[in-house]
């Protein structure tokens, strides 16, 4: 793990602009697209041939014509973007993120609402962002902290750290709220505003601990080996669902916003790292209420069989499943429809220094085939940073797969740096049958060379 530009905590390998760059290329020429045999037309004709069926009222995505527009859309983090030169505080500087998101053709933006453990927006159940804890990924305390925080920001100097953190202390989100201010201009100039929500953290690096997890540590996460992780809360509680329900029922309460986007690939506290053994099977979910349950199922401790026992990553799954129930349920009990997206992970995944995740399932302990089966969710993406082998096709082909074409599955890219590699995004996208593009992330957008250029090309969505 590394930093952005800004400052933000990055995976190892796409730290700056230019490594982006390097993956995304990476990524996007390995294969040739036009050989593509299972893309989307051909999965659901596949099937059909199979004599698999689609459960009745289930949302089958078309494949989009070729001339047809896709929508093109990226994360914002206000504190991120913050941290570049001249950037004001107010209503103007979120103006002015907006402008810059629809000048590249941007049509919906996911504004982050929690960073860690913290709020963005204006809350009575989480902590406003602002002052870290004193023991922060960027003022470490001990020495051991300290050489950590040092591998993961790749020789960020002290004198840069001191003033990340500085800038960070200085942002006051408890008299400001940045969603408000997003949703009311994003909507005057023509933009959807999505919360996006952490869903799966209580923390950030580390020093952004939500006081949720402070006041209740007998909630977190636990390893095979029994030690609990620093902050993580544990969806087998039925206190931790309820919590981070209310931040959904508050947001949905608060805001005419356009939609929900559930972020479960961010998990906390860096210490903590790796969160899976070494087949990239999650380590953690020996929460008593777990080890219990399975007993009582299966008349054996789970401690004696294997981590990636298939009854064992399944038990260890239902919490998330249920909280994903309860989430829909009160989506669905709105006036209006509510959109619920959610980013998840994919069989090349890692976290931090190359950590193998093994897939949604085994490596984060989420059942996206039966989110999608029980039409729990309405659009997926699966994240970013690919270990060897891995692309973002590949990537796209295999969530589709596992939600077996029932929801909208979009297409991932880093922020392109100019127009041909913007035609390269946008021609993977159509060659998969993507309805939309997710572009990580919308501050990068403020810095590119021939913005000009780019602007033109995504605004008309040039495929050369």
């Amino acid at each position: 793990m590394e930093t952005s530009l800004t400052g933000r905590i990055l995976p190892v390998g796409a730290a700056t602009a230019k490594d982006k760059l390097s993956i995304a290329r990476q990524d996007w020429f390995v294969m040739d697209i036009a050989q593509d045999a299972c893309n989307r037309r051909q999965f659901l004709c596949a099937a059909g041939a199979a004599g698999c069926s689609l459960a009745a009222g289930s949302a089958v995505f078309a494949l989009p014509p070729g001339d047809e527009k896709l929508i093109l859309s990226a994360p914002l983090t206000h504190s991120d973007w913050m941290l570049k030169p001249g950037i004001p505080w107010g209503v103007d500087g979120v103006r002015h993120m907006l402008d810059v998101c629809k000048s590249f053709g941007l049509s919906r933006i996911y504004w982050r609402v929690l960073d860690g453990g913290r709020a963005m927006y204006r809350s009575k159940i989480v902590r406003a962002e602002g002052k870290w804890d004193g023991d922060n990924f960027w003022n470490p305390k001990s020495d051991g902290d300290r050489q950590l925080s040092e591998r993961f920001s790749g020789g960020v100097s002290s004198e840069k750290r001191k003033q990340i953190i500085d800038k960070f202390q200085s942002l006051d989100y408890a008299h400001f709220d940045t969603f408000a201010a997003a949703v009311e201009y994003g909507h005057q100039i023509g933009l959807q505003i999505h919360a996006w929500v952490s869903i799966n953290e209580d923390d950030h690096g580390w020093g952004l601990t939500s006081d949720f997890a402070r006041a209740h540590p007998q909630y977190r996460w636990v390893r095979r080996d029994g030690r609990p992780y620093h902050s993580q809360m544990s969806f087998a509680f039925a206190e931790v669902r309820e919590y981070k329900l209310q931040i959904i029922r508050e947001l949905l309460q608060g805001y005419p916003l356009d939609g929900i986007f559930l972020d479960w690939i961010r998990t906390g506290d860096v210490r903590d790292n790796p969160q899976t053994d070494g087949d990239g099977v999650a380590n953690s979910g020996y929460e008593t209420p777990l080890v219990e349950e399975f007993k009582k199922r299966f008349g054996v401790d789970p401690h004696q069989v294997p981590n990636n026992d298939p009854r064992w990553v399944q038990m260890r799954a239902e919490p998330q499943t249920s909280f994903m129930r309860e989430c829909r349920k009160l989506l669905d009990s709105q006036s209006r429809k509510i959109p619920l997206a959610v980013m998840v992970a994919h069989p090349w995944h890692y976290r931090g220094m190359q950590d193998k995740i093994d897939g949604s399932l085994n490596g984060l302990l989420l059942d996206v085939k039966t989110w999608a089966s029980e039409h729990l969710i309405d659009a997926a993406v699966a994240a970013g940073y690919y270990r060897a082998g891995g692309n973002a096709s590949l990537a796209w082909k295999s969530l589709f797969e596992i939600t077996s074409g029932q929801v909208d599955v979009w297409t991932y890219a880093w922020v392109p740096q100019n127009v041909a590699d913007f035609a390269t995004a946008l021609a993977i996208a159509r060659q998969l049958g993507a309805r939309q593009i997710l572009f990580w992330e919308a501050d990068y957008f403020d810095d590119r060379s021939d913005a000009s250029g780019l602007k033109a090309a995504m605004t008309r969505q040039d495929k050369a």
